[in-house]
């Protein structure tokens, strides 16, 4: 058996569904999964959903306080007013800034941008950039994917006499900030009919209701920030996403061609993998090192030569936050590990002096990856006595909902119900840990621990074909709540397979059968080939797509996870090095069978205090082979010895070595006409040296010299021969006896067949004998239950 890594769940599908939706839309079976799994049950929507039947966006002025903050602006502009858009460091803040710096210019804006330090000034407005403001001038302040929580600072920018319009799209808390006018989807109250916009598609919605028309020259950055913040892909989201993702592979911005080139991102191929790989993670990476301002300067540079440079920067700088996550990730791992081990820890909360702030989101990100908890990381500052950090959750644990419990030691918190940012006092990390432990000790139960890896439905072979693969792009661009599709293949035959790569760390696979055949790659995964056997019936999982190569297309699957539910014989006769193989033995109800005390002294394991030598019966007294891994390590001394222990339990693997020293045994039995010539020999020359003469006679016949010895020791044992000193005679009493009756006989005969059947049988033919051999052992078991 080989258990998955994760726990499946596999979505059901109505068969009869399936059928209508075939038939009516025209799509293969796989594309009517999908629809149906994610909650697209009605054909007209499913329609409207493939074929952007439905595509036109809401209108801007549904947002409750819209029409109010496009009066104000327009005023502002009318006054010759200084506007100050505040926006966020990430990818979603720099493109709603850019976004909105694109619009207040084109309509004739005083306006300049101010995006806060991370390190310095922190998440979201805050009271001295807004006194900075009114220094300057600025009479009107509009955030950007930040504001929400910002009752403070609006309390302050009506203190300055400065009016706040505020877009966001985060979680409001339970007070709202006294602003002008708050343009957030998600509010009580709201009459927006689509409440998933990103920050980035809130200022959008602003900049349609500014311009009076759909600003589809702003498409690109809508499809950046949409895309990099993570928001579920339906409604107006999807729409952004994929005419933004197209107006990106035409798009004549300085900037993003500039980053495209950096990234080794092709533009004409853009999709929403290349903004949330190559693209985005760029784009952060100003931010969490330092001033984001360049990322911006960036999307809206008309100079060639400043987009270079200013790519080229941006360039150098993921570079190395790539190596600071590295370094903090590693270290984070050792103080887990150490520190705070996962079965006092249920919510796992870290922090370290001097820890990068920027990167602490993407550190919890691996450390969730890795330990599956839902997972803090702080950076402390000894100095301020604060720490500030990104929280990251797993399916089941809600963070925002978790946080707000602990609001009085969270003086700035904010996000999602699976991320999360905060800032509170170091004195109060402990108390924090401790409030969020008891919460996820009273929610999770020990199953929530275990990573959930969800599938879209059950696929067959015959149903992936190429045209399937392809038509499974109407349902793109993926991504939150339309995530990429997910497949499971039940009960497919692994034909082939072998490890990849340079370090041989990736898999490969073929699987089917006759008529149909699947090539699967799976990253990261090579070390599963050590615990796949040949011809195994599995479950694997991943993702369907297409190989081309030579001009030659090929349906190929990304390999995620495999299964094998059947006990699995693992064939490792002859590989004499045992610690080749064995370390490759789970170690969880791993036993070790050794028949001879003399194997364990050739192998070197005489000190291994972790085998069981099994001389007789009674050996096995005590002993259980259900649901684990044995290793027979030796030949036995009969094949009842093996029959009793394969009789123990159920098995999941078995690891048959059957180490013998080739000295002691000869190969080949000798038949009745090799003791036929022998004996005529014999009759001819009335006695024969063994010692001096033996080996002659060996070779003249092609035999070995054990085999003389043998059907000499057999002769003797009938009486049919004396033996004296080597010299062996032919007895002149005749009795008629069975060569069966020789005691060396039997014991050869004996060994012979259990070298037939375990060694020298093939590996199909030695795995029929273990079936049988369980089988009965199931038999009987359940004979016994019944009797009981």
């Amino acid at each position: 058996m080989l258990n998955s890594k994760t726990r499946w769940m596999i979505a059901e599908s109505d068969q009869q569904k399936i059928e209508e939706f075939e038939k009516e839309l025209k799509i293969p079976s796989l594309v009517a999964k999908l629809l149906l799994n994610r909650d697209l049950k009605d054909v007209e929507k499913a329609r409207d959903f493939l074929f952007d039947k439905s595509d036109s966006f809401h209108d801007p002025f549904l947002f409750n306080d819209m029409k109010k903050a496009v009066g104000r602006i327009r005023d502002a502009i009318n006054n010759g007013e200084r506007i100050l858009v505040f926006g966020d460091y990430d990818a979603d803040g720099v493109s709603s800034t850019s976004v909105m710096m694109t619009v207040l210019r084109d309509i004739g804006a005083e306006v300049e941008f101010y995006i806060p330090n991370r390190f310095s000034e922190g998440y979201g407005p805050n009271e001295a950039a807004f006194r900075w403001a009114k220094d300057e001038g600025f009479t009107l302040i509009i955030t950007v994917d930040t504001g929400i929580s910002a009752v403070h600072e609006a309390h302050v920018a009506k203190e300055l006499g400065i009016d706040l319009i505020i877009t966001d799209h985060h979680e409001p808390g339970p007070d709202l900030p006294d602003a002008h006018s708050i343009i957030h989807p998600k509010i009580e109250g709201s009459q927006y009919p689509f409440g998933d916009l990103a920050g980035v598609g809130v200022a959008f919605k602003l900049a349609h209701a500014l311009y009076g028309e759909l600003p589809t020259h702003l498409l690109d950055l809508a499809a950046i920030g949409t895309i990099a913040d993570l928001v579920p892909l339906r409604g107006e989201n999807r729409i952004l996403a994929k005419r933004g993702i197209a107006k990106l592979r035409v798009t004549e911005r300085k900037g993003i061609k500039a980053l495209c080139k950096v990234a080794n991102a092709h533009q004409h191929e853009m999709t929403e993998e290349s903004i949330g790989f190559m693209i985005a993670p760029r784009i952060n990476a100003v931010g969490r090192l330092g001033d984001a301002d360049p990322a911006v300067d960036l999307m809206l540079t008309e100079d060639g030569e400043e987009a270079k440079a200013l790519a080229e920067e941006i360039d150098s700088l993921n570079k190395e936050r790539q190596a600071i996550v590295n370094t903090m990730t590693q270290e984070a791992i050792e103080m887990v590990e150490n520190d705070y081990p996962l079965d006092d820890n249920s919510v796992l909360v870290i922090g370290k002096e001097g820890w990068n702030s920027g990167v602490v989101g993407i550190v919890a990100s691996r450390l969730v990856d890795k330990f599956y908890r839902p997972t803090i990381v702080l950076s402390f500052d000894s100095e301020k006595g604060m720490a500030k950090g990104s929280a990251r959750s797993i399916v089941g644990f809600d963070l925002f909902k978790s946080l707000s419990k602990c609001r009085d030691i969270l003086p700035h918190f904010g996000g999602h119900p699976m991320a999360a940012g905060m800032t509170l006092e170091l004195d109060h990390v402990g108390e924090l840990r401790n409030r969020l432990n008891e919460i996820a000790e009273s929610e999770l139960s020990e199953e929530d621990f275990i990573p959930v890896t969800v599938m879209d439905a059950a696929v067959k072979m015959e149903e992936i074909t190429i045209e399937s693969i392809e038509k499974l792009s109407l349902l793109a661009p993926f991504g939150m709540q339309n995530p990429k599709p997910k497949w499971v293949i039940e009960d497919v035959s692994i034909e082939h397979y072998k490890k990849i790569g340079s370090n041989q760390n990736h898999l490969k696979v073929v699987l089917g059968d006759e008529n149909n055949k699947l090539d699967g790659v799976g990253f990261g995964l090579g070390d599963l080939a050590d615990h796949i056997t040949p011809f195994s019936d599995a479950s694997i999982i991943g993702e369907l797509s297409i190989n081309e190569w030579n001009n030659r297309k090929k349906p190929q699957i990304f390999l995620h996870d495999i299964k094998i539910d059947q006990w699995q014989l693992f064939d490792v006769r002859g590989i004499r090095q045992v610690d080749k193989w064995e370390k490759h033995v789970p170690k969880e109800n791993k036993k070790i069978f050794c028949f001879h005390s003399s194997t364990l002294e050739k192998l070197h394991m005489q000190d291994r205090e972790d085998i069981h030598l099994i001389e007789d019966a009674e050996s096995l007294n005590d002993v259980s082979i259900d649901g684990g891994s044995i290793v027979l390590l030796d030949m036995p001394a009969s094949m009842e010895m093996v029959k009793a222990i394969v009789g123990k339990g159920k098995p999941h693997r078995i690891y048959a070595h059957f180490f013998q020293d080739e000295d002691h045994f000869f190969s080949t039995m000798p038949t009745r006409d090799h003791f036929k010539w022998y004996y005529a020999f014999l009759t001819k020359r009335g006695s024969f040296d063994l010692n001096k003469h033996g080996d002659d006679l060996a070779k003249y016949k092609g035999w070995s010299k054990e085999t003389i010895d043998f059907m000499s020791q057999v002769f003797f044992e009938l009486k049919f021969v004396t033996i004296v000193n080597g010299f062996i005679s032919l007895n002149p009493v005749k009795t008629k006896k069975d060569l069966t009756e020789s005691p060396a006989y039997q014991k050869k005969q004996q060994q012979y067949e259990l070298e037939n059947e375990l060694l020298y049988s093939s590996y199909n033919e030695l795995k029929a004998w273990f079936n049988e051999r369980i089988k009965e052992s199931v038999i009987f078991e359940e004979e016994v239950e019944a009797w009981t």
